[in-house]
């Protein structure tokens, strides 16, 4: 099942960047993959209009040109950043051209575009198979960050958020969050890939959670039909706190990577993630690969 070709990791200059290279790069080697650093740069010519709000031209030109060379320093430190990372795993540059790899080879390519960057990183997630994002700080980043709203819900891809740390071993033992919703069905379909490469996979499920759709018992026979082996196995809601809950069964399993669906309250993306969803994204220490 080596339909992973493609993965797509931002770097904007998060604290947490190294650590998105470094588990997409990880993906690239497991499945054969090519990994495309994307760095976008604002556009500083969007400041122009606010010359017809009462601020000189002088001024706009001065705010450009601060732009321009803000702009310029995070390209470069993205670029270190990468540069340093491939240099240390001996990675070969490519292009970002499928023409000048070999199918199956790992392999790296930097771009550098200019735009808006929830609109571009969108856009290139779309052509990709997965996008591999740096994990949040704070809580108060995770519910208000438009770049994470974008690449889970603008996207149309699944997203794999790195942990701050990376694990000895990523990817070797899975959790998936099931709850018979449409959205973890559609997150359960794309992490099939990784769950045929685990060494253990495990299907996390909880009666009080559970919504109207198949039991965990049945995403067992599914996993099977595609020759992959998964215990279930049933935890308890603890204080009304699912999140909690699902990260302390996962905890038990010794988990690296937790496979849920991502859920919003609202279809309106200035709103918060739902509260499982956040819970998670806030507190879990493995990484998180999510769809819906």
């Amino acid at each position: 099942m080596n339909i992973i070709q493609k993965i797509l990791v931002p770097l904007q200059g998060s604290p947490n960047g190294s650590s998105a290279i470094e588990a997409g790069l990880h993906f690239a080697q497991t499945f054969g993959a090519h990994l495309s650093i994307l760095h976008v740069r604002p556009d500083s010519r969007d400041i122009a209009p606010l010359a017809g709000e009462g601020i000189s031209g002088a001024m706009v030109e001065e705010m450009i040109s601060s732009a321009e060379a803000e702009n310029s320093e995070r390209l470069q430190k993205a670029r270190t950043t990468f540069d340093t990372c491939m240099a240390k795993h001996n990675i070969t540059l490519t292009s970002p051209s499928p023409r000048e790899r070999k199918p199956g080879t790992v392999s790296a390519s930097f771009s550098a575009l200019t735009g808006n960057e929830n609109e571009v990183i969108a856009f290139q997630a779309r052509v990709s198979d997965v996008i591999v994002v740096p994990h949040p700080n704070a809580g108060d980043e995770i519910s208000s960050s438009e770049a994470l709203h974008s690449v889970l819900f603008d996207s149309g891809k699944p997203v794999i958020i790195a942990p701050s740390t990376l694990p000895p071993a990523l990817g070797s033992r899975v959790c998936i969050g099931w709850n018979g919703s449409p959205e973890s069905a559609s997150a359960l379909q794309s992490f099939l890939p990784w769950a045929y490469k685990a060494e253990a996979v495990q299907i996390l499920y909880s009666e009080e959670y559970q919504r109207r759709g198949p039991h965990a018992t049945e995403v067992k026979d599914y996993l099977a039909f595609h020759g992959i082996e998964a215990s279930v196995q049933e935890f308890g809601v603890i204080r009304n706190n699912v999140g909690a809950s699902l990260l302390s069964a996962c905890d038990a399993f010794k988990a690296d990577m937790l496979c849920i669906g991502a859920y919003s309250h609202s279809r309106l993306r200035q709103l918060i993630l739902g509260g499982v969803t956040r819970h998670v994204l806030e507190h879990a220490k493995l990484a998180l690969f999510m769809g819906r």
